[in-house]
């Protein structure tokens, strides 16, 4: 079980701003599937708690490989989430900076970013 983000590597944001916009990634897609009543995604996520919530953070080029990645995963019924910034520090407002896929099963995810550097 996992948990991938996938961050731009184009947006040009400082340690902290990419450690930010991670955790919103993260706690997103924990917030959506406690909010769902997919009754297979909480198993996932529960599976994933117990495992000890591994969280794997990989690059993309740009937003459309970014949009391309979530849309396989929402495709293929993976909890996913895209998360704009606010725009209040380093960024425009509404700029799209990374996107969280899980958490689910490694061979669920894999095929879709299995080939992607870590960040």
């Amino acid at each position: 079980m996992k948990m991938v983000i996938v961050v731009r590597s184009d947006v040009k944001m400082g340690k902290g701003k990419i450690a930010a916009q991670v955790a919103h990634a993260a706690v997103s897609l924990v917030l959506d599937i406690l909010n769902s009543n997919n009754t297979k995604w909480k198993s996932w996520l529960y599976e994933w708690i117990d495992e000890g919530q591994p969280k794997i953070v990989v690059k993309v080029n740009n937003l459309e490989e970014l949009l391309d990645r979530i849309q396989k995963a929402k495709s293929n019924g993976l909890p996913v989430s895209i998360i704009s910034d606010a725009g209040k520090t380093q960024l425009q407002p509404g700029t799209i900076t990374c996107g969280g896929i899980g958490p689910s099963e490694d061979s669920e995810i894999d095929p879709i970013t299995g080939d992607l550097k870590l960040l």
